[in-house]
């Protein structure tokens, strides 16, 4: 089961709704995931999904807020013969202008919204929670963090977009073929939606699942940071043995000053210590930036003295 269901799951369970909660959810559903159209004085409004809990919710929904028995056809989908779709058709009679009004098919929702009062916030949310369940999707959090509501009207995805924004969440809108797309990209914005429209077991396992990705993904740059260090250290060490031989075998150490010379001994003695625990050898110790002075000074030396001999 996709992570996308398991959310919808959830919110379809979601009990004891108000009456007018219940009538904004079914107008987040009609107004983000239907066709409509009018035909000998009916609007027909048709909803498909492939998730059988909501299409029992929508039934529920339509036949107890509404008084309207909607016709429920299913299908199985051609190119995935596991797959049943459910097609949910809603016909109300053009004369029944209250429960038009109510459903706000002909009207601006967002204007509604814009005056509704704080109390009755819980509409809004559930206006969200129905444009998710109708035309919403959520990716695979172990994957990538992704969460969109696909509309067919420019005009009702920037109203969704707004609404979504209303509630300090950064929605955007992009057009996708023939689509409108209100998406969310930031983990944060995902689990504040989530919290908003009620998926709150939901929430919790995403949560779990981007606390899990953020320590491996801090183990993994630190074991990579460590990596980088210690090749960088390897290959220090490497080069600065290589100089050194070179010095001894052209130059030899006793050409070289007491404090030179220590370090040269020293670096060959201990090869494979860091430039903190070579520096614990000197007597008196020194600390890295005394070690790494007295390293590239030889270093110096050492390519001095293949220029002068043409070794370069």
């Amino acid at each position: 089961m996709s992570f996308s269901s398991i959310v919808k799951n959830e919110l379809c369970r979601i009990d004891a709704l108000k009456q007018c909660c219940l009538m904004f959810e079914l107008i987040g559903v009609i107004n983000n995931g239907s066709l409509i159209r009018e035909e000998n004085g009916i609007i027909i409004i048709k909803i498909t999904t492939e998730n059988a809990s909501f299409a029992r919710k929508l039934f529920s929904v339509s036949k107890n807020v509404c008084n309207i028995n909607p016709k429920v056809t299913i299908r199985r989908n051609i190119r995935l013969k596991k797959h049943i779709i459910y097609m949910i058709e809603i016909n109300i009679l053009k004369k029944n202008e209250k429960l038009i009004k109510d459903l706000y098919l002909y009207n601006n929702l967002s204007m509604k919204f814009l005056s509704i009062e704080k109390d009755a916030i819980c509409c809004k949310k559930s206006y969200l929670r129905g444009a998710f369940l109708s035309a919403g999707s959520v990716s695979d959090p172990e994957k990538t963090y992704h969460l969109e509501i696909t509309s067919n009207d420019l005009k009702k995805a920037k109203e969704l977009s707004s609404i979504i924004n209303s509630f300090n969440i950064n929605s955007k809108v992009i057009r996708r073929k023939s689509y409108y797309i209100v998406y969310l990209k930031e983990g944060e914005n995902i689990v504040d939606f989530f919290n908003i429209i009620g998926a709150h077991k939901s929430l919790m396992e995403f949560e779990n699942i981007r606390i899990l990705k953020d320590v491996r993904n801090n183990v993994n740059r630190i074991v990579n940071c460590e990596t980088a260090n210690l090749s960088k250290t390897v290959e220090a060490s490497l080069r600065q043995i290589e100089n050194i031989r070179y010095i001894r075998d052209n130059i030899g150490f006793n050409k070289l000053t007491k404090n030179l010379r220590e370090a040269a001994e020293l670096r060959l003695e201990y090869a494979e210590f860091n430039l903190k625990e070579l520096g614990q050898q000197f007597n008196p110790p020194l600390g890295k930036s005394g070690v790494n002075h007295r390293l590239l000074k030889l270093d110096r030396i050492a390519n001095e003295c293949r220029e002068k001999k043409g070794d370069i």
